[in-house]
């Protein structure tokens, strides 16, 4: 029987992942021996990346990772942060803009990811189901129960979720190159709508049957909550703690499109200025404009 989870289990149980480890060490090796072959790369954007996989040691390696077999609640906050957390710091790394900075066939690869497949494979419509689609096939099929049973299966889920999360972030921030450029306003209502979404999930595992039952009635677990209370836990993890995961996602999101509506202002201003040191002096620029020229053209010349 497992030792009951307290305050001294949460600071010193550990555990080695080494599948999770494996993938750390690469993915964050890798991009750090990447960076130091690009000259002035942000060390804001290397401090997001890291922190993002430093993340995913401590929820496979700490006590989330002791507890993840035993407890509901450790589980949900798992997938919650495997799917929302980790991949938008990983985004905010900017690891593509990284690797085409080095890579060999790096005009090809740009070529590639404006074809129309990638546009079509990136439309707003497809990277949204990748966000909410997977907690359903998690929690409403046995897959649920087959990652708890099989260790395989559960970091293959975890990888498939943090690549479905990468892939969501990676298209709604634009901190890489993208094959579409929608606006920011898109990503806003894709938001709203994953918060109905996991209202909708919560519901279901607040109020329907047990997920995986039998396996944690096997466990005979004599201590913490209940299964009923357990589960609810990790619904409300799901249900709450999706909303307030997606407010640092909101605020970053926000963040680009006021820094680009004031790019564009001062381009706008730039081209302003030049044409005005062009045209004969008294003229205005909205008497030269194509579109507003006859809308301001004196009475007697109409």
């Amino acid at each position: 029987m497992i030792t009951p989870l307290t305050g001294e289990q949460i600071a010193t149980a550990w555990t080695l992942n080494l599948p999770a480890v494996v993938f750390v060490v690469l993915l964050g090796g890798g991009y750090l021996w990447t960076a130091r072959q690009v000259d002035g790369w942000p060390r804001g954007r290397t401090a997001a990346f890291l922190s993002g996989l430093a993340i995913v040691v401590l929820l496979t390696c700490s006590f989330l990772g002791v507890y993840e077999d035993v407890l509901f609640w450790v589980r949900a906050l798992q997938v919650l942060v495997l799917l929302m957390i980790v991949p938008l710091l990983l985004a905010l790394g900017a690891p593509l803009t990284l690797a085409l900075a080095v890579a060999p066939g790096a005009a090809r690869l740009r070529r590639w990811g404006r074809s129309p497949f990638a546009r079509a494979a990136t439309f707003p419509l497809v990277i949204t189901a990748l966000l909410i689609v997977p907690p359903f096939l998690i929690y409403l099929t046995p897959l649920y129960e087959a990652t708890q049973r099989n260790p395989a299966i559960d970091n293959a889920v975890r990888f498939v979720l943090v690549c479905c999360g990468f892939l969501y972030f990676w298209t709604r921030l634009r901190v890489d190159p993208t094959p579409r450029e929608d606006h920011h306003l898109v990503s806003f209502c894709i938001s709203f709508a994953d918060v109905l979404v996991d209202a909708a999930l919560g519901l279901i595992l607040w109020l329907g049957p047990l997920r995986a039952a039998g396996y944690y009635e096997a466990l005979a677990r004599t201590w913490g909550p209940d299964l009923r209370t357990d589960q609810i836990i990790g619904a409300g993890i799901l249900w709450i703690g999706g909303d307030l995961a997606g407010i640092p996602f909101v605020a970053v999101l926000f963040n680009r499109w006021m820094r680009e509506d004031d790019r564009q202002a001062k381009r706008i201003d730039r081209e302003l200025d030049a044409k005005a040191a062009t045209e004969p002096t008294g003229t205005l620029w909205w008497e030269t404009d194509p579109i507003l020229a006859e809308r301001f053209k004196p009475e007697q010349e109409r």
